[in-house]
């Protein structure tokens, strides 16, 4: 009987001294990870923002392909919910508590378990990235881990910081790739001949290799754009870009960056900002939607399409292209609409 009274004293001297133990460890944690992503911050955001969007990117869809999800009829904005049961991640739910559209989401996480529910903060920031068009995106969690969440992590192989971290490089990675193929889509429809009726416009000229064009073109169109301003000249349609001269053999293209206006204007001499007149034109339509890298693959099947239908682009009109969408209004490269304009020869009439 003594030696089952020593022991006795003995385990309650192990349970005492362990409870000391874990009740005395600073159970506070502030674990967050970021990624720089090719995408703008508004994109990204539209993503996180709402809750639906996270089955396409969460960490825990792979831990546990049976998770069940529920969500609150409101999924995205300040007040949003969702939750979710899982043997393999535990149950719990969140909702969103602050939104700075852009740049930050605060949210609240709570989780459920037989040793209680434990609340903690989950952030989102989406910064600029050094180099232009990136996003730094930082995904984190601050809170306070209860008695008994320090007692369960005190025998796992790896710490809480650990785990939660690698949960959170993989989730940015999934976003990563689901944002990235977002902005890979796009789609080329040939319309077919159509007639431009061409009209004035505001423009400046220059040549340049044909990589380079997308870089010199929105300075281009900001200085036109500036010219306009400062002269109260209204923009009367979309901005195109006409292609003067093409030099194949060396790669060099004559290019004018173009904005539409309603009358001619006339410019003092030397300005390098000065009035065209587009004569109506008949041209094959090819309409892109997506990002301008996929224009090579509108103007080849717009070519098979000439070629297939026996029409002769014209020896002297100019291609263009007229861009409908905004950049700095449409977040995803994916939206994106680019009208491709390549003038043909009608056969007279005998």
């Amino acid at each position: 009987m003594k030696i089952i009274k020593y022991l006795f004293f003995l385990l309650l001297i192990v349970v005492i001294g362990g409870a000391i133990y874990f009740a005395t460890q600073d159970g506070s944690f502030d674990v967050a990870k970021t990624r720089t992503i090719n995408a703008p911050a508004e994109m990204i955001y539209n993503n996180v923002k709402d809750f639906k969007n996270w089955e396409t990117w969460g960490p825990w869809m792979t831990q546990d392909p049976d998770i069940e999800l529920s969500y609150a009829e409101k999924t995205e904005g300040e007040g949003a919910s969702y939750s979710w049961l899982s043997e393999v991640v535990g149950d719990g739910s969140m909702r969103i508590v602050k939104v700075i559209p852009n740049e930050e989401i605060e949210q609240k996480i709570v989780f459920n378990s037989p040793m209680g529910d434990s609340e903690s903060d989950v952030y989102w920031k989406f910064q600029e990235g050094d180099e232009p068009g990136t996003t730094k995106v930082t995904w984190g969690m601050k809170g306070e881990q209860s008695f008994m969440e320090k007692v369960f992590m005190s025998f796992q192989p790896d710490n809480f910081e650990t785990m939660l971290g690698d949960m959170y490089s993989d989730g940015l990675a999934n976003l990563d790739t689901v944002v990235t193929e977002a902005m890979k889509a796009f789609t080329i429809n040939v319309d077919g001949l159509t007639q431009h009726n061409g009209g004035y416009y505001m423009y400046n000229t220059t040549s340049a290799k044909q990589s380079d064009i997308g870089m010199k073109m929105g300075a281009m169109m900001g200085q036109v754009m500036g010219y306009m301003q400062a002269n109260n000249i209204a923009m009367n349609g979309m901005p195109f870009t006409l292609y003067n001269q093409i030099d194949e053999a060396n790669g060099t293209i004559i290019f004018s960056a173009c904005i539409p206006i309603k009358d001619r204007v006339i410019t003092p001499d030397g300005s390098t900002v000065v009035s065209g007149l587009m004569e109506p034109v008949t041209a094959l339509k090819t309409t892109l939607k997506g990002n301008y890298t996929n224009l090579p693959e509108a103007y080849a099947q717009a070519q098979a399409y000439l070629s297939k239908n026996n029409l002769q682009a014209h020896p002297t009109a100019k291609m263009f292209e007229v861009y409908m969408t905004d950049p700095s209004e449409v977040p995803n490269p994916a939206d994106y609409v680019t009208e491709v304009y390549i003038p043909v020869l009608i056969p007279e009439e005998n």
